[in-house]
């Protein structure tokens, strides 16, 4: 049976961060509060933690879930190579809907999926998630929902969905923000948006300066209106689409969490499902 702890109260909080912890620890799966979306996460280096998580959505390992930290400190061990823009953006909007794919290091022993060697790495902006990732350390985390259905604001919300396959739900109240992590993909010369999110691509120009925007992805031409039977819909119909990674990049966020898989890993998500984050997405965003 779930167990649940609303963190408006101070003794609520301690007490939930204190199970949530010792569960995250078990290998079991805990619901959080982001700066974005209610985000569900397990122990980033316990293989089995993750399949239960993937599971519990309702995703494949080709969406491997992003990585919450608790501190920069956190996050440099976990990549190999910021690239030449990663520290500036890590200064500019760490805490913060900022999602970074980069390099994982190599000597890392964990499995998020089919990652390609890259991680998504975010430290979010909210107390209760903060002291949480401060005790378990970094966190495989995905949006708090079903592949395909809406990333959940309220505690509530996730319970309607995950229900059981959950031990601890940490109820932070509304999650304010409801917009997913900005992911930017880190392992090329220049910085490449493979979700937009939170952080407009003019905020990250003004620090990288240049920035290729999210690829958008191609339509089918509508259909012979003649036609004797109606047209095939597009995989994913319905959800928000992911745009395409380069080679070697981790699948898809937010949290927090709607999700997008990202080259390889996404993110914390957080927004609403593709056909793959957090549902058949591609392979190219990920959602916190």
């Amino acid at each position: 049976m779930s167990r649940s702890y609303d963190c408006a109260d101070d003794e609520a909080r301690r007490d939930g961060i204190a199970d949530a912890a010792s569960t995250v620890r078990k290998g079991e799966l805990v619901v959080l509060p982001t700066d974005t979306v209610y985000g569900i996460g397990a122990d980033a280096f316990s293989p089995a933690a993750v399949a239960s998580l993937l599971k519990a959505k309702g995703r494949g390992r080709d969406m491997p879930p992003p990585v919450l930290v608790g501190s920069v400190r956190a996050a440099h061990a976990l990549i190999e190579d910021l690239g030449g823009h990663g520290q500036d953006l890590i200064d500019e909007f760490w805490p913060g809907p900022l999602t970074i794919v980069c390099r994982a290091t190599p000597s890392l022993s964990w499995d998020l999926g089919d990652t390609q060697g890259t991680v998504a790495v975010r430290m979010p902006m909210h107390p209760v998630a903060i002291e949480l990732l401060k005790e378990t350390g970094p966190m495989a985390v995905s949006s708090a929902n079903i592949s395909g259905q809406p990333a959940a604001t309220r505690a509530e919300e996730a319970a309607e969905q995950l229900g059981d396959s959950v031990s601890v739900y940490l109820d932070g109240g509304l999650c304010e923000g409801g917009v997913p992590s900005t992911i930017v993909d880190l392992t090329y010369a220049v910085p490449r948006v493979l979700r937009a999110g939170a952080i407009p691509i003019e905020r990250l120009r003004a620090v990288c300066g240049t920035v290729i925007g999210e690829a958008k992805p191609r339509r089918r031409p509508a259909p012979d209106p003649e036609a004797e039977s109606e047209a095939e819909p597009e995989a994913g119909a319905g959800e928000d689409p992911a745009p395409a990674a380069g080679d070697g990049a981790q699948g898809a966020a937010g949290g927090e969490p709607a999700e997008a898989p990202e080259r390889g890993a996404a993110a914390e998500e957080e927004r609403r499902d593709g056909p793959g984050p957090e549902t058949g997405e591609s392979p190219a965003r990920r959602s916190e």
